[in-house]
C-alpha cells in the first residue's frame, strides 16, 4: 500500500523541487535530468551515452545532492578488479596482536553511483558492477552483502572512442531501465555554462528530499493503474521489435536481430506511471507509453547484419514502429 502522505500532489512537488534544483547546477539536458530522477524513482539505473566533457559527473552527483543520498564515482578501467567496486576483506591486528579479518566495504556501498565508462572494464568486474545493480547486494569472498536503499547507479558510455574497450553485452544492456543520450550544448547553454564555471560563484544544490520520501514515491509509483487496453499496447509494441512477431512492421524485419525482452515492457509501463503523475493523471495512457519508448527500448534492439552495415539508429526504427502501431 502506498504511503498516505505521498500523494500525486505531493510526488509533483517534490519532483518540480529536485528538478529546479538540479537546474541551478546543470544547464540545459532538461530531458536527461529528468530522465535520471524518473529512473531512481521507478528503482532502475540509467546508461548515459555522450562525449566526454558535458557534464555527466556533475549530473549525477548534483542528483546525489539534491535528494541528500551518498555519491560514489567510479572510473572504469581494464585493469580494475570486481574487489575495487564492492570491497574485500583484509586481515586487521588488535592491540593484544590477534588477528581477525574486517570488511573494507567498496564505492558501490553508498545511495548513488556513477560507473564512468563501464564498457573499459573487463566482463569479470563488469559482472561485479550488474550483481549490484540488479540484486541490490555484492558477494565478497562467499558472502553476500546487502547494499543500503535507495540504491541507483548511473553509467556512462563513450559513443566515440571503442578502441580498448569491452562493450556490455545484450543481456546487461538489458538491466538498464533507460538509455539517456546526452546531447552537446547550443551557443545559449555553452554561454550560461561557461559563466558559471569562470567565474567566482558556484552554484550548489540544495537538498530537497531524502531517502525515505525517494521510497514513498517510489511506491506511490507502483500503485497507479494501467488500463488493460494500455498494457495490451505496451506489450504490442515490444512485439513489434521482434522480426519473427506479425506485429512487425517491414522495418524491423529488415534491420533488426533481436528484439526487446519483458523487461522492455516492464520499463515501458514503469516510466509511464510517472509521466502520467508529473501530467496530473492517476492512470497511464498509450501517449504515455509512446512518450517513453525511445529511452526504454532503444538499447535493447540488436540490429543485424543489414542495420549495422547502414549504420541504422535504433531510434529510427522505433519511430517507423510507433507510427505503425495502432492503439487498439
Amino acid at each position: 500500500m502506498a504511503n498516505p502522505e505521498m500523494t500525486p500532489e505531493r510526488f509533483r512537488q517534490v519532483f518540480a523541487a529536485m528538478q529546479g534544483e538540479s537546474g541551478n547546477v546543470i544547464v540545459g539536458m532538461a530531458s536527461v535530468v529528468r530522465g535520471t530522477l524518473a529512473g531512481i524513482l521507478a528503482d532502475g539505473n540509467i546508461l548515459l551515452e555522450g562525449v566526454p566533457g558535458l557534464g555527466k559527473t556533475l549530473l549525477v552527483k548534483t542528483v546525489g545532492d539534491v535528494m541528500q543520498l551518498g555519491f560514489s564515482r567510479v572510473q572504469f578501467t581494464p585493469d580494475m578488479m570486481p574487489a575495487d567496486i564492492t570491497g574485500t576483506n583484509l586481515v586487521m591486528e588488535d592491540a593484544a596482536g590477534k588477528r581477525y579479518f574486517e570488511l573494507q566495504k567498496g564505492p558501490v556501498f553508498t545511495n548513488v553511483v556513477l560507473a564512468d565508462e563501464i564498457n573499459r572494464a573487463t566482463p569479470k568486474t563488469q559482472s561485479a558492477m550488474l550483481e549490484a545493480m540488479q540484486e541490490r547486494q555484492v558477494s565478497i569472498v562467499g558472502e553476500t552483502h546487502a547494499l543500503p536503499e535507495p540504491f541507483f547507479v548511473v553509467a556512462t558510455q563513450n559513443p566515440l572512442e571503442m578502441e580498448g574497450t569491452y562493450p556490455l553485452p545484450e543481456a546487461q544492456l538489458d538491466r538498464f531501465l533507460m538509455k539517456l543520450k546526452v546531447e552537446f550544448p547550443d551557443g545559449g547553454e555553452m554561454k550560461t555554462i561557461l559563466d558559471r564555471t569562470t567565474s567566482t560563484e558556484r552554484p550548489q544544490a540544495r537538498a530537497v528530499v531524502d531517502g525515505a520520501t525517494i521510497l514513498a514515491m517510489r511506491e506511490l509509483v507502483r500503485s497507479v493503474p494501467v488500463a488493460p487496453v494500455v498494457q495490451d499496447y505496451a506489450i504490442r509494441l515490444v512485439l513489434a521489435t521482434h522480426p519473427e512477431k506479425p506485429e512487425a512492421p517491414d522495418v524491423t524485419r529488415r534491420y533488426v536481430r533481436f528484439g526487446a525482452s519483458p523487461r522492455g515492457a516492464q520499463s515501458l509501463l514503469l516510466v509511464g506511471k510517472i509521466t502520467a503523475l508529473l501530467d496530473g493523471r492517476f492512470n497511464v495512457s498509450a501517449e504515455d507509453v509512446r512518450n517513453v519508448a525511445k529511452p526504454c527500448l532503444r538499447h535493447r534492439l540488436i540490429l543485424n547484419f543489414e542495420g549495422e552495415a547502414e549504420r541504422i539508429d535504433t531510434d529510427t526504427i522505433i519511430d517507423e514502429i510507433l507510427t505503425q502501431l495502432p492503439e487498439a
